[in-house]
């Protein structure tokens, strides 16, 4: 049952992703706002230099991608099959959609200069015998960037 304040869609709770194969997954979910206005005001980021070049300016490009997907799911009449993945190592995948069976790995990065090393955590879930789709690494790149057979490079401005 969701509490009031996800009810109302001020915060949504994004659950980790596990099941029989991942026991050792971290199982507490991540919170994101909605409202990335209302989350700086909250943590007093109020300037746009703070929120672009400040210690949280990852975390809150983070809650405006999160916020920005779920709402045009939910805008469409879908629900929102989002997790995303962490275990006891540390490792994480920002979010994971699952959609017909499969798993695609998300990360987001606030880079225009995408490395390999941005989404080497996504061989965990083939390590683990999880069915794995296509991923994406959402970040500042012009035009979408094949990065490898499976892993493409999309500007964030596509969301």
């Amino acid at each position: 049952m969701p509490t009031t304040i996800e009810a109302s869609g001020t915060v949504y709770l994004l659950q980790p992703y596990f099941n029989n194969h991942t026991k050792r997954l971290v199982k507490t979910p991540k919170l994101y706002f909605m409202d990335t206005g209302l989350c700086s005001f909250l943590t007093g980021w109020l300037t746009p230099d703070v929120l672009e070049r400040g210690a949280m300016a990852g975390p809150i490009l983070e809650t405006y991608v999160m916020s920005e997907l779920i709402k045009s799911y939910w805008h469409n009449g879908r629900t929102a099959r989002f997790y995303f993945y962490r275990d006891k190592e540390k490792r994480e995948i920002d979010l994971l959609i699952e959609q017909n069976g499969m798993l695609h790995p998300i990360e987001i990065k606030k880079t225009s200069t995408v490395l390999n090393k941005a989404f080497k955590t996504f061989d965990v879930l083939e390590k683990l015998n999880l069915p794995v789709g296509p991923g994406a690494v959402l970040c500042f790149v012009k035009t979408r960037l094949p990065l490898n057979n499976q892993v493409e490079a999309i500007p964030i401005w596509m969301i």
